[in-house]
């Protein structure tokens, strides 16, 4: 993709390294809009789906990264300010800062399920990965991408779990790119999840699958630590579960177009669904 990107003059990466250091891209012309096109299809293919569009912070509290799993064992890969006596973290997904709207609240039973969506870029120091994935777009230090999260009661979140992956595979499916889902082995899953998803997407340039989406289901484990719990029609005070999904990310989606949808003389046709956000483009080159 890098290679594609370049030679049609939409993905500059010496610019972007000259400015920032290795790990960064610039989108140009064409391929900043088809980053758009795209935050735009989600988006709408979300909301209709009924998930309510949010706008959130970029910079958290430890107390919030805590709230939802990142810290303490995350802390590495994380991008913290040192100004002062700030103590703000730049978020390493929306995650983050739409499951934490309901910190230290009880909710009502009736204002359950919670289905949010918010699209952001994200930031990751990607400790420890020197040498992987170094070229082009796969793994970098910001990156956009749009987050699902749901918050439910907990005898409905397996199910939730289900329609959020099936979520996160729409976007995949209207955009006609090949993919599959894999469930996690327990010993892959993250400390806090109690299921997983992931979605991959197939890179024909790179030959191999890339992982587009974790779709996951925390049960009460990011409640308990965000103190978030909801009252029953029986007046109980529990606590309900949360899930998120990407829904998805754009480092790893654009290369997959780019690789896909190439044709011979070397422009890209740009997925259908795509095209009016694009008005109405059908080749990039």
């Amino acid at each position: 993709h890098w290679e594609i990107g370049e030679k049609l003059g939409i993905l500059d990466l010496s610019a972007a390294a000259q400015i920032s250091g290795s790990g960064f891209y610039i989108l140009r012309g064409s391929g900043a809009r088809l980053q758009r096109a795209l935050i735009n299809y989600m988006l709408d293919l979300h909301t209709a789906d009924g998930f309510v569009e949010h706008f959130v912070p970029y910079l958290v509290t430890t107390d919030t990264m805590y709230g939802t799993g990142q810290l303490p064992k995350l802390e590495d890969d994380m991008y913290k300010t040192a100004v002062g006596e700030d103590d703000l973290f730049l978020i390493p997904t929306a995650e983050v800062p739409l499951t934490n709207i309901f910190k230290k609240q009880i909710l009502d039973y009736k204002q359950l399920p919670v289905y949010m969506v918010a699209h952001t870029p994200c930031f990751r120091r990607e400790a420890g990965a020197a040498g992987k994935d170094t070229r082009g777009m796969i793994r970098v230090h910001q990156f956009d991408k749009v987050e699902l999260v749901k918050i439910v009661r907990p005898e409905t979140s397996y199910d939730e779990h289900e329609s959020l992956t099936a979520q996160a595979e729409k976007v995949l499916k209207g955009l006609e790119l090949p993919y599959r889902v894999s469930e996690l082995a327990t010993g892959d899953l993250s400390f806090a999840a109690a299921r997983c998803y992931d979605l991959e997407l197939w890179a024909s340039g790179v030959e191999r699958w890339l992982e587009i989406s974790s779709v996951s289901n925390y049960e009460t484990f990011q409640a308990r630590r965000m103190n978030c719990r909801f009252r029953d029609e029986n007046k109980n005070v529990l606590f309900p579960h949360t899930l998120n999904g990407s829904g998805v990310a754009l480092a790893r989606l654009i290369p997959a177009i780019l690789e896909n949808y190439q044709n011979e003389d070397g422009t890209v046709t740009i997925p259908e669904i795509l095209r009016p956000y694009m008005n109405g483009m059908e080749k990039i080159g």
